[in-house]
């Protein structure tokens, strides 16, 4: 299936749906919403779901809808569309072009981004992503566990409230948790506790990092015996602070995560990560081999085209502990940068902790553009009133767009109408004119502008 030379139009896609058990239930999940409407099919009411997926990769890849006859559907879906099993992968190494010519000589055929909505019930796995050097190692390695040879740097934009846990607490943070919770002590023994206390901001970087490591290995590889011991301890403990003082969101935190994953060891982990909570409209990206894990709430996530976790906690999948501590950058920062972001940044971006959170920069009245400092991705993300119009210039690479609400058209050389739950996938140097009379939300991924830039 073919397109016309300088097809300038847009494509109707439907996503992939997984259905984690950490994810919503149907009828609470934007997930199941988005992708019942996405795909015209009756959903799971059984069934969580927790990411929907669109782009090219081969674990949830997306499909073009066609009208019958094997045309380029470009008019609404109710309209006597269906489904072709032609995926948006085939397609574009049949039409190459339809990347630019900027992205096509970087990436090749592959689109560089994967675009997802997540619906998060229960807290996922404590997980890096590789750099691209171990990410094509790993693939050789264990090619039915690690999917690809990709890198995978990610950004996650809350929908609703959207808590997280990412990166190494401070050093003066680390130490008030190992003066106050002797479960690690207990863990990881008194001479290594003692290593942590005497650590100084004097001290040479490399060696915060090699007693953070061995902290956290010490504990990530203690006995699950050790482990179930310790955390009963724990929350023991936790239960009689509860009746005589507040606890901190932290041991709240703590005490939540035992209930969803009984004696596994990220419970007793996720002291050593920043606590980060979201409110709707701010974004936090993830570099490669760094710590993290999504704890609750919905969010749009945009990454580079892969699908390779390593885990190593709060998960009943496979983990891969000796890895994922080989191949963390133990990366702190400091209290006094972080005071620092707080009160001196102008403001776009502060720095808790390790994550920087994101606020977007108004690219127009309408739309807000997150730009993370990589390569493959950038999200818009556009809110129009009623009666209005944006338009979309067009961009030296391809673009990917989700209607979250409303209902409008968009036009390029044809006009589109778009609904909640459509998908669209715009070709490189598509100028693209979005007009709605009763309210539109989208989301829309495309190549991070910087690179074109450069």
């Amino acid at each position: 299936m073919e397109m016309e030379e300088g097809f300038k139009g847009l494509l109707r896609l439907i996503g992939s749906v997984k259905n984690y058990d950490w994810g919503r239930t149907a009828k609470e999940s934007c997930v199941g919403r988005l992708y019942r409407l996405n795909s015209r099919t009756k959903i799971d009411e059984k069934q969580p779901y927790a990411e929907f997926w669109m782009g090219t990769h081969d674990s949830g890849p997306s499909y073009i809808v066609v009208e019958r006859g094997g045309r380029i559907q470009n008019g609404h879906a109710n309209g006597g569309g269906i489904r072709d099993k032609c995926s948006l992968k085939d397609w574009i190494q049949k039409n190459p072009s339809v990347l630019g010519e900027t992205v096509l000589a970087k990436w090749g055929t592959q689109l560089p981004f994967l675009f997802k909505v997540l619906s998060i019930e229960k807290a996922l796995s404590i997980q890096a992503h590789p750099d691209k050097d171990l990410a094509i190692l790993l693939h050789k390695e264990q090619p039915l566990v690690y999917k690809d040879d990709n890198h995978k740097p990610e950004m996650a934009l809350a929908l609703t409230k959207f808590e997280a846990l990412c990166g190494f607490i401070s050093l003066e943070e680390l130490k008030v948790i190992v003066q106050t919770v002797p479960e690690i002590v207990e863990v990881v023994g008194n001479a290594l506790a003692e290593l942590v206390l005497d650590l100084s901001e004097d001290d040479e970087e490399e060696k915060g990092k090699l007693v953070l490591r061995k902290l956290f290995t010490e504990i990530m590889s203690a006995s699950k015996d050790v482990i179930t011991e310790v955390l009963a301890k724990l929350i023991s403990r936790l239960n009689i602070k509860n009746k005589v003082r507040v606890l901190t969101d932290k041991e709240q935190l703590v005490l939540g995560l035992e209930k969803q994953y009984p004696s596994d060891v990220g419970v007793l982990a996720a002291f050593l990560f920043n606590y980060v909570k979201l409110n709707p409209g701010e974004a936090l990206y993830l570099g490669a081999n760094e710590p993290h894990a999504y704890v609750y709430g919905e969010c749009v996530e945009c990454m580079a085209t892969s699908d390779n976790v390593v885990r190593a906690g709060l998960t009943p999948k496979h983990r891969d502990v000796r890895t994922l501590c080989s191949m963390l950058t133990y990366r702190q920062v400091l209290l006094e940068l972080v005071l620092k972001a707080f009160f001196c940044s102008p403001c776009l971006s502060t720095v808790v902790g390790n994550p920087e959170i994101l606020h977007g920069t108004a690219i127009n009245p309408y739309t807000v553009r997150y730009l993370p400092p990589f390569d493959e991705f950038e999200v818009d993300h556009c809110i129009l009133p009623p009666y209005s119009t944006v338009t979309f210039p067009s961009a030296p690479g391809p673009s990917m767009f989700l209607v979250m609400g409303g209902e409008g058209t968009m036009t390029t050389s044809a006009e589109v109408i778009v609904v909640e739950g459509d998908v669209l996938f715009a070709p490189a140097n598509t100028n693209i004119t979005i007009a709605t009379s009763s309210g539109l939300h989208l989301y829309r991924a495309g190549v991070n502008s910087r690179f074109f830039e450069e």
